[in-house]
């Protein structure tokens, strides 16, 4: 590793997670937060309460003055002030500040102009509104205060209740326009009109236009405070009255500038001038040239200087005015879909979503890509849309930034894809076909709870997409699959649509159940989404279950219940959404099989308590003629429970194997090493060629109609040997091959000989980096979990343009903390009164209330009889669940595997009565600890005792002459069950690994 590796890895240890991951979720937010700082709070009305009444005839003033437009956000409502009288109004100003002052003129004209000029008199800042009742009196008031200048904006009601709403958001942009151009590239909306009369018409409207049309875009399924703040990236709307005023507007926001509208004839250079808006247009255009721009005016003589000016023309006595408004808004300005147009401005294509934006720019010719790059088109429409952070990097982004235009339409892609939808990444979103391709989200196929699975598989999901993996973890991809969970929800409806529960109260025959099951119909609505699934997906399907205790800290449940893999691939759709239906059913029904039932009861839960969800995964993986797998797949823990040489249990362990994961998890034999000691070589070459793995699994694509009844979970799976995978040149990087003359092993695979799998070019040369990817992923997840934590992952060896491969991240698990509450002096063992030492144990404490010791005899122990061996425990454990009656269980190999010819292949429920499992090896039988695989996981989830005895080559034993001579209560041909007189003390160091029974005799 080089020193710039070491210290990327090393600031992983100094990361601040959680602080991390709410910068990236509320990287949106912050922003939100940041805009429109100043706001209207309070209001201070001077009027007489008859002119009041005269505004709004039913006496209702401040109802109607607030009206709908506050009312929906109520946390911006600003509080209203009431005062008749000049002197009212000064010792208000005492007490209190106050952010708009609105004078209504009524009966006495003269008494808005002393109240103006009193206050401006000793508050020279305080704005001040005046509001008229009727046009009719405009030019009395516009007269007198052009004389005083004491009153800033003069409005006109005219039964308009909406102006208030103007007056106040008026102000509000005013005060605002400079901190939220900067902060979040706002655009703004510059309205040049000089009569009272008439921007107090347009003002309420573009306010309105502009709000509602921002809320349809901003709009989600978020909590409605985030759409509330969402709604402050409309545009700012500005208001001049004169040349001067508008030039100056357009100056100083002239990158943000989003249109102009317009009137023709107001002042310029202190006089009235009747081509002043046809000057300001041709102003502005020398240097915006494709400034939206909508002139407007009573004389219908501009219509045809506007279209000479590719101007929009609006008469102001329109009776479609509004209409004609909101459609300049949404098709000229961001509103709306996204129109493409080519280098003349004409159109060629629509977006209406983002997808659909991303699709057409990935195919725009130059000219068009130009046109719009040019006149920042991207970032506005970004920015209307709510996608922030990717408007604000692209914003300053010029295509002659790039050598070619095709590195600039490349680094935009990677811009959007890394920041779009913000809101979203890394979390549950509701089912669309576009959403099925997007790795970044899970797609939610039904409502209700995701079951322990599911959880694992989102949470894992939010922390690659919002804590920066990329930078965390450099030099390899770290991603997700393609996944969709259905809710608990469906499970719920298909018990009840199918009246199945009346039926589970009285049978217990579990084909029978599996039947019932299959005969049973999904609901409508799932059924739908399920045949848009199979027409969008075209991999190969994993349907796994993912239950509510699944995968829990405390109830594991793990392999317990049915997981499918669809080869996905008959031509014929209908038949595909069969065959997944089906495997849904399937699973449903996996939870009332016997060793299911067997679980829950341990649990001390009912099947009711149980609920099902569903994962869908595209499977990770390359097709290879007829059959797809991933390259490596693997497990890993944060905690080695049996740590070896110089490793802690804190440096973790690993398994992996070539092919699909699930070899590993039901006990197949793997490579194990530590990912802090990826070069630690534990074990003799002639060790790893014995125990090297020869198998694999695979999706077979010749078994396009899968029987899932007739084979299980292997329906869709054909187990292969290694020479296949050579065969597809996967061997290259992952195994060795093995030297009998000097018991040594040559990485790669250019010699002949037997290969064993030992990942060398991975793990020793850094083909890629593996072992560091997986130890900084284990510190992450464990860090953001809070305990020891099991990851379940599969690797796409192909390296991208950059020399980077890519790992799946497919579940996680917690596993128990270790509370090292017991310490063993090993120097004061009474090696008379043991009956067994082990230096290889996990467990903490102590028990004494086992009197039962079940074994399987060394002299009659037969690898090719293991399966009988499995099915003689089960009987004996139930006897002893049965008088609960926990006991110690000894047998040689591997616990729980799938391959019977290295251990027992037992399942949990078989044997879930054993407090302690002591796991040994004989003479001629290696033992491979039981470490990754889904027995493994329920073992330390039921907090049971787990040691490891060798047969030579450690301090471990085994008294078998203290367990021959306890009473026999049982014998098979193959086991013994004891039992003694006093309970056994069982010791477990937590902290050394190390553990011992001590035989408990009379005093």
């Amino acid at each position: 590793m080089t020193s710039d590796q070491e210290s990327d890895f090393s600031q992983i240890r100094s990361r601040q997670l959680l602080q991390r991951f709410l910068n990236n979720q509320n990287a949106n937010l912050d922003i939100l937060y940041d805009l429109m700082p100043w706001r209207v709070r309070e209001i201070l009305l001077v009027a007489t309460l008859y002119d009041t009444f005269c505004i709004e005839k039913e006496g209702r003033f401040t109802q109607h003055i607030l009206g709908p437009e506050f009312r929906h956000s109520l946390i911006n409502m600003p509080r209203i002030t009431g005062v008749t009288s000049p002197e009212e109004a000064l010792e208000k100003l005492e007490n209190r500040k106050y952010d708009l002052i609105i004078i209504v003129g009524g009966s006495d004209k003269d008494l808005p102009f002393e109240t103006a000029g009193r206050i401006k008199h000793i508050y020279p800042e305080q704005s001040i509104f005046l509001l008229i009742n009727t046009a009719d009196e405009l030019s009395w008031f516009n007269e007198k205060n052009s004389q005083l200048k004491c009153i800033d904006l003069i409005f006109v009601f005219e039964n308009n209740a909406k102006v208030f709403f103007a007056m106040v958001k008026n102000l509000e942009d005013k005060m605002n326009v400079d901190n939220d151009t900067k902060v979040g590239l706002i655009k703004v909306i510059l309205l040049v009109e000089d009569s009272a009369q008439y921007y107090s018409k347009y003002l309420p409207l573009l306010y309105s236009t502009v709000m509602e049309q921002t809320r349809k875009i901003v709009e989600s399924g978020d909590d409605p405070l985030i759409n509330k703040l969402r709604q402050r990236l409309r545009p700012k709307i500005l208001m001049a009255q004169s040349y001067e005023q508008a030039i100056d507007i357009a100056d100083r926001y002239r990158e943000n500038l989003m249109a102009v509208i317009t009137d023709v004839e107001f002042s310029k250079d202190g006089v009235l001038n009747h081509h002043a808006g046809i000057d300001l247009i041709q102003h502005l255009r020398k240097d915006i040239p494709d400034l939206p721009v909508v002139i407007q005016s009573s004389d219908m003589a501009y219509h045809k200087i506007a279209y000479d000016l590719q101007s929009i023309f609006i008469a102001k006595q329109s009776e479609t005015l509004l209409s004609e408004i909101r459609s300049f808004l949404s098709h000229q300005l961001g509103f709306g879909s996204y129109v493409f147009r080519d280098g003349t401005g004409q159109k060629i294509a629509q977006a209406k979503t983002l997808e659909e934006f991303i699709k057409q720019f990935n195919t725009i010719p130059d000219d068009s890509l130009i046109y719009h790059a040019k006149r920042n088109h991207y970032s506005l429409w970004l920015m209307s849309r709510g996608e922030i952070r990717a408007a604000k990097i692209i914003f300053p982004i010029k295509t002659t930034d790039f050598k070619t235009l095709q590195e600039y339409r490349n680094r935009i892609k990677l811009i959007i894809h890394r920041y779009r939808n913000e809101s979203n990444v890394g979390k549950i979103i509701d089912f669309s076909e576009d959403a099925l391709h997007e790795e970044s989200n899970i797609v939610t196929l039904g409502t209700g709870e995701l079951g322990g699975k599911g959880r694992g598989i989102a949470f894992v999901n939010t922390l690659i997409y919002n804590l920066s993996f990329q930078d965390l973890i450099p030099g390899i991809h770290v991603r997700n699959p393609s996944t969709s969970i259905i809710g608990t929800d469906e499970y719920d409806i298909f018990i009840e649509k199918n009246n199945l529960l009346e039926h589970l109260m009285y049978e217990s025959d579990y084909p029978k159940i599996r039947d019932l099951f299959l005969k049973g119909e999904l609901s409508y609505s799932l059924l739908k989404k399920l045949k848009s699934f199979v027409k969008s997906v075209s991999n190969p399907i994993a349907v796994r279950s993912s239950s509510l205790l699944e995968d829990s800290l405390i109830n594991s449940f793990s392999g317990t219940f049915d997981t499918f893999f669809l080869p996905n691939n008959h031509p014929d759709s209908n038949v595909r959404l069969k065959q997944l239906s089906d495997a849904i059913k399937l699973v449903y029904a996996s939870l009332f099989k016997k060793e299911a039932l067997q679980c829950l009861k341990l649990a001390n839960r009912k099947p009711e308590d149980e609920k099902m969800a569903i994962v869908l995964q595209d499977l990770v993986g390359k097709t290879h003629g007829n059959y797809v797998y991933p390259d490596v797949s693997g497990t890993a823990q944060s905690y080695n429970y049996y740590p070896i040489a110089k490793t802690r249990p804190e440096d973790g362990c690993v398994s992996l194997a070539v092919g699909l994961g699930k070899y590993i998890v039901e006990g197949g034999k793997s490579y194990r090493f530590s990912p802090k000691h990826p070069l630690l070589d534990a074990v003799t070459p002639k060790y790893l060629f014995k125990n090297s793995q020869v198998k694999f699994l695979a999706i077979d694509l010749e078994k396009s109609l899968v029987d899932m009844v007739a084979e299980g979970e292997y329906a869709g799976l054909t187990e292969l040997d290694l020479a296949e995978a050579e065969k597809h040149g996967i061997l290259k990087h992952c195994a060795s091959v093995y030297n009998s003359d000097n018991e040594t092993l040559q990485p790669g695979i250019n010699h002949s000989g037997p290969r064993v799998i030992d990942f060398a070019d991975i793990l020793k040369y850094e083909y890629i980096p593996l072992s560091r990817t997986i130890s900084s992923l284990l510190e992450i997840i464990q860090d953001a979990l809070g305990s020891p934590v099991e990851i379940e992952f599969a690797v796409d060896l192909n390296r991208d343009e950059n020399g980077f491969a890519s790992l799946y991240l497919l579940q996680i698990k917690q596993l128990p903390k270790s509370k090292n509450v017991l310490n063993i002096d090993k120097t004061s063992i009474d090696m008379e009164n043991i009956l067994l030492y082990s230096e290889t144990a996990m467990g903490n404490g102590r028990i004494d209330n086992i009197y039962d010791v079940v074994f399987i005899k060394p002299d009659a122990f037969d690898k090719t009889q293991t399966l009988t061996i499995a099915g003689e425990l089960e009987k004996i454990n139930h006897l002893l669940t049965e008088e609960n009656r926990p006991y110690v269980l000894m047998g040689p190999g591997r616990w729980g595997t799938r391959d019977r010819f290295i251990g027992i292949p037992v399942s949990w429920p078989q044997i879930s009565g054993a407090r302690i499992i002591v796991e040994m090896s004989l003479r001629d039988f290696p033992l491979d600890a039981s470490l990754g695989s889904h027995f493994f996981h329920n073992v330390t989830s039921m907090g049971v005792g787990y040691f490891s005895i060798q047969y030579q080559g450690t301090r471990d034993m085994i008294r078998w002459d203290a367990i021959k001579s306890a009473t026999l209560i049982s014998q098979t041909k193959y086991i013994q069950h004891v039992r003694y007189e006093y309970p056994l003390e069982i010791l477990m160091d937590g902290k050394n690994q190390c553990a011992l029974i001590n035989l408990n005799r009379p005093r």
